[in-house]
């Protein structure tokens, strides 16, 4: 046996689950996530279990120290990973918490293959890209199937056909399609039909120059998922079949729909799911997506719009939010009111009169996390409007360390004060470097990660949506709250409704005399759903509703 076939025998029999490799092909950003997630859903509401997996080319290790306007929204898992966003999606769609294992980078695979090799684990082989590369790529297949033991594993591959930083993906894939064996692993390649306005029609031949692509790498493509804005017509859905060589039934569309969330039913109604199980030699089973078809319908069907403001300094590339931008929305659906994002660069607001300006039409603001002191002053302005004038407020991460400054500047009358992010000789640090991190050296997965336990105060407004008094949030930070001056702002008013185990940190503030005025230091958008909206996001929109007398 080669040694390439032995990374899949080698584990014992993984045959007990079926493997879907998602690839696309003509442009980037075709929506493969969506398209995954989907068919995670769909699979889901069968009765089967899902795994989903991201494999990222670039050769960073992760994308915990892009910016955000390179990549978007770092996506954090339960146990710290940094991870792309697709992940969020992901887990929305599934309702399922995935690991450091669902993601994976060609950074990540060389990283570890040098440092067996610097170890001598190869006993002196030279070290290629084929087998050590593609086998350890393969082996993240295997972990993951191990971790989770799902029915079906997804495995999305991100960029583009062709993209030369691709190709040991591509190769590994192929290698494991083969090794799997027939009806155990298909491609699902996704790719865009162009429409041309001025003849009016939909082209066809760049995705079929995408499956030859694909070809030419060893792989062929069991089905395909065909972005369109148009629907495409018998007649060019059969041209792909034949000369992309797909099954016709396997041609499928995917227009441009209103709402991420109808994706899944309009693949449903063109019986993607069943194909897919026929292509993998599994039984046929009658989806349940009733919830999931009420949910639409709650998001085609608002009773009324509200205007939420999300204060920050990414705001030109709403990526960068992404999952706050969802968990408003979610809460949103579960009030059936129609979401509008007001947009504020917290640069504009360092002039207070602007400011004002800008936040006299928002019934509700988010103040997101971030890093850097770009836009700080500005953020600290909304906050004081918010708090002043008992617009309900949500602060997150950063958010909540801006508002206890703010606070402790503006009423508790601490001058100065500052985090020593911003001005390392702050007379007042009421935001400091936490502990551990103060010897850390590097950016990379060096924050404070992952999921961690708090206790809320009893009869808090944290506790009364919580509905308990120990809850697990994921965090991403460097900073926190001083406890040098936790009591001086407590006998100021701020009241401190959740810390951690030991007391030591500090994890969400509020002040009762108001509405909503309440900020956490974690990330609760990395964990809310469609249909269970996060507590702390449905707080702030429940309070929003309450305030306009839409519930009434």
């Amino acid at each position: 046996m080669s040694q390439s076939a032995m990374v899949v025998f080698m584990y014992g029999d993984l045959t007990m689950t079926k493997y879907i490799f998602i690839t696309g092909g003509v442009v980037s950003s075709l929506g493969k996530g969506i398209i995954g997630a989907s068919l995670g859903k769909l699979l889901r509401a069968r009765g089967f279990s899902v795994a989903i997996q991201k494999f990222d080319p670039y050769i960073n290790v992760d994308p915990g120290t892009m910016s955000p306007f390179q990549h978007g929204e770092v996506f954090v898992t339960d146990d710290g990973a940094e991870t792309d966003l697709d992940l969020g999606h992901y887990e929305r769609f599934i309702d399922s918490n995935f690991s450091q294992l669902s993601s994976v980078t060609s950074g990540s695979v060389y990283q570890t293959v040098i440092q067996k090799e610097r170890r001598g684990d190869y006993l002196g082989g030279t070290v290629q890209v084929i087998p050590h590369i593609t086998n350890e790529i393969k082996s993240r297949i295997v972990k993951a199937q191990k971790q989770f033991k799902p029915d079906f594993q997804i495995i999305e591959i991100g960029g583009t056909i062709g993209d030369i930083e691709g190709l040991p993906f591509i190769e590994a894939i192929r290698q494991f399609k083969t090794e799997a064996g027939i009806g155990n692993a298909i491609n699902i390649h996704c790719t865009l039909l162009p429409y041309l306005q001025t003849s009016g029609e939909l082209k066809t031949k760049p995705s079929q120059h995408s499956v030859s692509v694909l070809r030419s790498y060893g792989l062929q493509p069991e089905l395909l998922v065909c972005r369109t804005s148009k629907a495409i017509p018998k007649t060019e859905k059969e041209k792909l079949a034949l000369f992309c060589s797909v099954a016709k039934e396997a041609v499928i569309e995917c227009r441009d729909m209103k709402s991420i969330y109808e994706v899944p039913l309009a693949l449903e109604e063109q019986n993607f799911a069943n194909v897919v199980l026929k292509l993998l030699n599994t039984e046929e089973r009658k989806a349940n997506l009733s919830a999931w078809t009420s949910l639409v319908d709650k998001i085609n069907h608002p009773k009324s719009v509200i205007k939420i403001a999300i204060a920050g300094k990414y705001t030109k590339l709403s990526d960068a939010y992404i999952s706050v931008v969802e968990s408003i929305k979610h809460a949103g659906y579960a009030n059936q009111v129609k979401t509008e994002i007001k947009w504020i660069n917290s640069e504009e607001c360092v002039d207070n009169e602007k400011c004002k300006e800008l936040m006299q039409d928002v019934d509700g603001v988010i103040v997101p996390g971030g890093f850097g002191i770009r836009g700080i002053e500005g953020k600290l302005n909304v906050i004081k409007y918010v708090r002043e004038n008992n617009v309900p407020f949500l602060g997150i991460c950063l958010g909540m360390q801006c508002a206890v400054i703010e606070y402790a500047r503006n009423v508790a009358g601490i001058k100065g004060a500052n985090s020593t992010e911003f001005d390392e000789n702050a007379i007042n640090p009421v935001i400091d470097l936490m502990l551990e991190q103060k010897n850390v050296k590097g950016y990379g997965a060096t924050m404070r990660l992952g999921a961690y336990e708090c206790n809320l105060k009893k009869g808090s407004k944290a506790h009364a949506v919580y509905g308990s008094t120990k809850i697990s949030e994921r965090h991403r930070h460097r900073y926190e709250v001083n406890t040098d001056y936790i009591d001086e702002l407590k006998k100021a008013g701020l009241v401190f409704s959740g810390m951690s185990p030991d007391g030591m940190l500090s994890e969400i503030i509020e002040l009762p005399q108001l509405d909503w005025f309440v900020a956490c230091q974690f990330h609760p958008e990395f964990k809310s759903r469609p249909e269970r909206p996060h507590p702390l996001f449905r707080g702030l929109i429940d309070t929003v509703v309450k305030q306009k007398g839409l519930n009434s």
